[in-house]
């Protein structure tokens, strides 16, 4: 009878001693012995007429190692259930490293000992969250900037003429260019004969503007800072200067979108293709205003529950986000001292910030468990298949394999799903209120979203680990092409 005495019991953390007596063990080795009787082939006995000794002088210790396997796989699972228990992560076993106490328990001579050592999820009383009050903002799209965006989409297909005098906006230019940083040129950052439609977004922020005003024979240089979120982080935020030589410039015969400019595009009419611009736009900022509201209710909740984290999980979160922070400052070549911060200090900000994700992910698994949430198998294909898409053709039935095979793997697909099933079971409950504001307030990044950061400089490096929603929603990104289509980033 297997004897289990618990032997620390201190906030979340538990420890057990458990022992199965050596005539448990014993027993358990017989049924393997007796099984095995009839089954063993041995030179020189007739099948089912092993003599029992030698059966057990044969096998005895590897049959045992196989009891010892069974009451590690199944033991800890019972033990937690009769306790009713749920461990954080799996449980440490702890065993005897003395080969001579393991040898007299495979040789049927001891009693077999091990200890568990786990930290148990919090018990959350689940609160009332009907007080609390969200402020939705909302930003409508004016007309004028759905028609600025579709006069974009509809640049390339314009048919354009060589023109005299001075590039305006929408002309076309055929250009050499050459990037440099600190007078150093940069990969990516060149290109002869490149087309270039002002006004498109094409290149970064600043480039096109520049070229407005330059004529065909134009030879100087413009100054262009690269965006702090650039995707390149070797780039980001950097001031570069082009050389610039404009070959050609061209205007377009007509800058109106029309159903014929719509039909080159595969859209069946003008109207239609601003329909659909406006559709994108409106799903842009959904998203944006998605992650302000969601942002809202974890604040509130992380008010409400100040409860005790596992540690072992909280460590897990704190290792996910440092890794990913060291790692972007090292891709983009600096220091915490840059980001005028030290690291003793970042690793305590992350470390607040590993407390709290942890905590508001219990928070909502166990509001979603106890509201019945549940992620349908439909709804896990998607996201699987969203996942597929994104690599080339050639690997897509590898990474579909991959999941099939790995629970684990599909677990990290169910994980988000989840998550924003419960924020929305969530929203239907709190008090929520539309707030028109601008496109600038709606794109800002509000205070406790800024202080996630350890500094606002040039290449502050981005905590890319799941968390609840902590992760501010960027801003649609501007084109990233290094100032040119090649431009190591896209």
């Amino acid at each position: 009878m297997m004897q289990v005495t618990e032997t620390l019991n201190s906030g979340l953390k538990r420890e057990l001693k458990i022992v199965v007596p050596a005539s448990d063990m014993e027993a358990r080795l017989q049924e393997r012995l007796n099984d095995a009787k009839d089954k063993v082939q041995l030179k020189g006995f007739r099948p089912g007429k092993v003599p029992a000794g030698h059966l057990r002088k044969m096998y005895g210790k590897s049959f045992m190692a196989e009891v010892v396997n069974e009451i590690l796989n199944n033991s800890v699972r019972d033990i937690l259930a009769e306790r009713g228990e749920k461990s954080a992560m799996q449980p440490e076993v702890k065993m005897t490293e003395d080969e001579a106490e393991a040898d007299k328990v495979l040789s049927g001579n001891a009693d077999f000992q091990f200890e568990l050592v786990y930290e148990v999820l919090p018990n959350i009383e689940l609160k009332d969250v009907s007080g609390i009050k969200i402020n939705r903002p909302v930003y409508e799209v004016p007309a004028e900037e759905i028609e600025e965006q579709a006069r974009k989409i509809t640049a390339s297909a314009r048919e354009y003429e060589t023109k005299k005098g001075k590039a305006a906006l929408w002309d076309k230019v055929v250009l050499d260019y050459l990037g440099k940083i600190d007078g150093e040129p940069f990969d990516g950052g060149a290109a002869e004969d490149s087309e270039l439609i002002l006004g498109s977004g094409q290149f970064i922020p600043g480039f096109e503007e520049e070229l407005v005003g330059f004529k065909a024979g134009d030879e100087k240089p413009i100054k262009v800072t690269f965006p702090e979120n650039y995707q390149a982080a070797h780039l980001a935020g950097k001031e570069a200067i082009f050389e610039i030589k404009v070959k050609d410039v061209l205007a377009p015969k007509s800058t109106e979108i029309d159903d014929e400019t719509a039909s080159k595009l595969g859209v069946e009419s003008a109207e239609k293709l601003r329909e659909l611009v406006r559709t994108q736009i409106e799903g842009e900022f959904s998203q944006i205003t998605r992650q302000k509201i969601k942002r809202q209710l974890l604040d509130a909740l992380d008010g409400e529950y100040q409860l005790e984290t596992p540690s072992k999980l909280v460590e897990s979160e704190f290792n996910n986000i440092w890794g990913q922070v060291t790692a972007d400052l090292a891709a983009a070549d600096r220091t915490f001292e840059d980001e005028e911060t030290t690291e003793d200090e970042a690793r305590a900000e992350y470390q607040r910030l590993a407390e709290r994700r942890v905590r508001l992910g219990l928070v909502l698994a166990d509001i979603g468990e106890k509201a019945n949430v549940q992620v349908s198998e439909e709804e896990l294909q998607r996201a699987l298949f969203d996942v597929v898409r994104r690599y080339p053709p050639a690997q897509q039935q590898q990474v579909f394999e991959f999941y099939r095979s790995n629970p684990q793997a599909v677990t990290s697909l169910r994980a988000p799903i989840f998550e924003e099933k419960v924020v929305d079971h969530l929203l239907t409950q709190v008090s929520v209120t539309d707030q028109k504001v601008s496109k600038e307030e709606l794109l800002a990044d509000d205070e406790a979203e800024a202080a996630e950061k350890p500094a606002k400089k040039k290449a502050a490096p981005k905590k890319k680990v799941a968390a609840e929603g902590e992760e501010a929603a960027e801003k649609p990104a501007p084109k990233k092409k290094a100032a040119a289509k090649k431009a190591d980033a896209e």
